[in-house]
C-alpha cells in the first residue's frame, strides 16, 4: 500500500513540474504561427498602399517598415493617421524632407512614421468629447499621440493636426484617418536641428592653421588664431606627398584624439552613402578594395582640406576597357582626375558656369584640369565625346566632402603630338653656298699701298 501511494505521489509531482513547461511552450507556438501568417488583400496595409495617401506609402517603403507593420497587423489592429499628399509635397519644408530621405537619417524617418500608427482600433466613436480631457494613446514609435477636439473648428484632432477625413479607410484589421499635416516627434525635430546647426557633424570650419615654411615644410612658430574658414597653409599637392615629415601640420578640429578632423569617419560616411544611394557600387569598390585612396582622402580631410568627388555611375564604369584598368596605377589616376581640391555643390558649379561660360577646375592629377560648362540646364564636364553630365547632384555634402554623380568617366585631353613629317619633308635638299673670297697677305699689302697712293693724290689736288 505504501509503494502504491509513493508511486502515485511521484507521478503527481512529475505532472506538476511538467505543466508550466507545456503552458510556456503553447503560447510561443501560437505566436510563431501568428507572425508567419500571410497578409490579407483586405488588410489596412494594402489599403494604405492603394489609397490616395501615396506619399506616406512611399515613405513607408523607403523607411523599410513593411515587414515590421505586417508583424504588427498579425498581432493587433492598427490605427494609421495619414497626412494628405499635399501636406507632404508642398507644405513640408524642403530641407526637412531632404533630411528625412538621407540614408544616414533612416532611424529618424522610422521614428517619425511609427509615431503615426497606434496599435489599437480607434474609430470616430472612440474620440473624446469636446469638453473632456485629451485621450493619450501609445504609438509604435517613441512618442504617444493625444486625441482631442479642435476648439476653433470643432473637428477631431491628433496633437496639433486636424483630422480632415475621419474613418477614411476602414478594414477588418485597422482604420485610416486622413490628417491635415505631418506629425513630427520631438526627438526627430531635435535631430534635425542638430544636423542643421552642424553640432552633430564632425566636419566643421577650422578655427586656425599653423604657419608653415613652404621651402622646408617646417613650422616657423606657433601661429596666432586664424579667422574661421582659413585654408591650410600648404597647397593640397604638398599634403599628398608621402611621409609624415613632408605633410603639413594638421589643422585643428573640434573632436578626435589630437583635435583633428575625423577624416576617416567622413570618408566612410560618404562611401556608405554611395552604397545606400545605389548605382555607384563600382566607384565605392575602387575606393575601398582596389586602391588606398580612401585612406589618403581621409588623411587629407583630417588635415583640414576639402574635396569634391565626381563619381561616375555603374553604367559609365562598365564601359571602361580592360586596357584602361590594367596598367599599374590606372585606377588611382582615373580617380585622381575626378577629385577637385575645392568644396563645390551643384548650385555653386552651375552658378559659376552660367556666369563665366567655361570654368577650369584643378584636379589631384597634375597638371590636368577639369573643364566645366553649362549645357541643357545642367553642368557638363569635359569636351567632345568624352564629356559627362552632372546626373545625381549633391549625393553627399557635409561641409568637407562633396560627392556629385556624373554619367560618364572623364579622361584628360591627350596632349597633341607633333604631326609626323611627310616624305616630301624628309627629302634632303642640298643647298649650294657661294664661295667666300679669301684674302691672303699679298692682297692685303696691295690694298694698303693703293689707299696710300690714292690719299696722296687727293692731297696734291687740294694744294
Amino acid at each position: 500500500m505504501d509503494r502504491r501511494f509513493c508511486g502515485l505521489a511521484a507521478a503527481l509531482l512529475l505532472l506538476v513540474l511538467l505543466l508550466p513547461i507545456a503552458a510556456a511552450a503553447l503560447p510561443h507556438r501560437a505566436a510563431s504561427n501568428a507572425t508567419g501568417a500571410q497578409i490579407n488583400s483586405n488588410s489596412v496595409l494594402v489599403a494604405l498602399l492603394d489609397s490616395h495617401y501615396t506619399e506616406l506609402a512611399e515613405l513607408v517603403e523607403k523607411a523599410l517598415l513593411l515587414q515590421s507593420l505586417e508583424d504588427a497587423v498579425g498581432r493587433h489592429n492598427l490605427t494609421i493617421f495619414a497626412p494628405r499628399n499635399e501636406a507632404l509635397e508642398r507644405d513640408l519644408d524642403p530641407e526637412f524632407r531632404r533630411f528625412l530621405l538621407e540614408p544616414r537619417n533612416l532611424r529618424s524617418l522610422q521614428t517619425l512614421l511609427l509615431s503615426h500608427i497606434v496599435p489599437a482600433r480607434l474609430g470616430s466613436p472612440q474620440w473624446p468629447l469636446p469638453d473632456s480631457r485629451p485621450a493619450r494613446h501609445p504609438t509604435l514609435g517613441s512618442d504617444p499621440v493625444h486625441l482631442s477636439v479642435a476648439p476653433g473648428s470643432g473637428l477631431p484632432a491628433v496633437d496639433s493636426a486636424e483630422v480632415v477625413r475621419p474613418d477614411d479607410v476602414v478594414r477588418p484589421d485597422g482604420v485610416i484617418h486622413g490628417i491635415q499635416r505631418l506629425l513630427i516627434p520631438r526627438a526627430v525635430q531635435e535631430d534635425f536641428n542638430r544636423r542643421r546647426s552642424l553640432r552633430s557633424i564632425a566636419a566643421v570650419i577650422p578655427e586656425g592653421a599653423p604657419e608653415v615654411d613652404p621651402r622646408t615644410h617646417r613650422l616657423k612658430k606657433p601661429a596666432p588664431p586664424a579667422p574661421a574658414g582659413s585654408a591650410p597653409a600648404l597647397p593640397i599637392y604638398d599634403a599628398m606627398a608621402p611621409g609624415p615629415s613632408l605633410a603639413p601640420a594638421p589643422a585643428p578640429g573640434p573632436d578626435g584624439p589630437r583635435g583633428h578632423f575625423h577624416g576617416e569617419a567622413l570618408v566612410k560616411d560618404f562611401i556608405h552613402t554611395l552604397l545606400h544611394y545605389g548605382g555607384y557600387n563600382e566607384m565605392a569598390d575602387i575606393l575601398v578594395n582596389l586602391t588606398s585612396l580612401a585612406v589618403e582622402m581621409g588623411r587629407l580631410v583630417s588635415e583640414g582640406y576639402v574635396l569634391t568627388v565626381l563619381a561616375p555611375n555603374d553604367e559609365a564604369m562598365a564601359k571602361l576597357t580592360t586596357d584602361q584598368l590594367s596598367e599599374p596605377g590606372a585606377p588611382e589616376q582615373i580617380v585622381y582626375y575626378h577629385i577637385i581640391p575645392e568644396y563645390q555643390t551643384e548650385e555653386s558649379m552651375y552658378n559659376a558656369v552660367r556666369r563665366f561660360g567655361k570654368v577650369r577646375y584643378d584636379t589631384l592629377r597634375l597638371p590636368h584640369k577639369m573643364v566645366a560648362q553649362e549645357a541643357d540646364g545642367s553642368v557638363k564636364f569635359g569636351q567632345g565625346d568624352g564629356s559627362a553630365y552632372l546626373f545625381d547632384p549633391d549625393i553627399y555634402t557635409d561641409g568637407r566632402i562633396s560627392v556629385q554623380g556624373i554619367d560618364g568617366v572623364l579622361f584628360p585631353a591627350e596632349e597633341t603630338a607633333p604631326a609626323s613629317t611627310t616624305a616630301a619633308e624628309k627629302k634632303v635638299v642640298k643647298v649650294v653656298a657661294k664661295p667666300r673670297e679669301v684674302f691672303d697677305g699679298s692682297s692685303v699689302q696691295y690694298a694698303r699701298s693703293f689707299w696710300a697712293t690714292f690719299s696722296f693724290f687727293l692731297v696734291s689736288i687740294k694744294q
